[in-house]
């Protein structure tokens, strides 16, 4: 099992990074955000987990630990594959999947693409009193820059300019004009108020 890899990003685009470990380039199934802040030439610390098919090795990888681990109760939903996991932590962060569990909300898992309304209410029912509910992290001030950097990364995942501008200009409304928040921030809000991610597909 890969429990970790640390290394260089060789590359990064869409849902999925390449980190040189040893000599070796590994790549691994990120979500978008953390594709999108991976800067090739710089060391990339990701927590992993190794899914093992008949004809097929996958790696996937998280900036937190908590990430990973919620990833790892959603793959135990039945009907629920690694890339709806990813999915969900691309539109939900873990303590926003711990409280719509804990509320017995399957609202935000039917806005991810490849999870119906009944495998969004197992996940509820599957994941009851398995995650910790925590409060939500504050968030901090939304610089043009980081609303640019977020547009150009939901254009890339599908939708249009103007699609996506209206889900930035509403996140943005919303948290006020002097609240900032990072890109992965900002992008998980976006995608979470555009519903359905267009590039993720299908539930593996």
């Amino acid at each position: 099992m890969i429990s970790s890899v640390r290394g260089t990003v060789l590359s990064a685009s869409g849902t999925s990074v390449v980190v040189e470990v040893g000599g070796v380039g590994l790549r691994v199934g990120v979500t978008p955000q953390l594709a999108l802040t991976a800067t090739v030439g710089t060391t990339l610390h990701l927590f992993t987990t190794l899914i093992v098919r008949e004809d097929d090795l996958s790696l996937f990888g998280f900036a937190e630990l908590e990430e990973l681990e919620v990833f790892d109760l959603l793959r135990s939903v039945t009907g629920v594959g690694p890339k709806s996991a990813q999915g969900v932590l691309a539109t939900l962060s873990p303590s926003q999947v711990a409280h719509a569990v804990a509320d017995d909300d399957d609202a935000p898992f039917r806005r991810v693409s490849g999870i119906g309304p009944k495998t969004a209410k197992l996940i509820v029912l599957s994941l009851a009193g398995k995650l910790d509910v925590r409060a939500a992290a504050p968030t901090v001030t939304a610089a043009s820059s980081t609303s640019a950097d977020v547009l150009t990364a939901l254009v890339g995942l599908g939708w249009s300019e103007r699609e996506a501008q209206a889900a930035v200009d509403s996140v943005v409304a919303d948290r006020g004009p002097d609240v900032a928040v990072s890109v992965p921030s900002l992008l998980r809000a976006a995608l979470g108020h555009l519903g359905p991610q267009k590039s993720l597909g299908a539930r593996a």
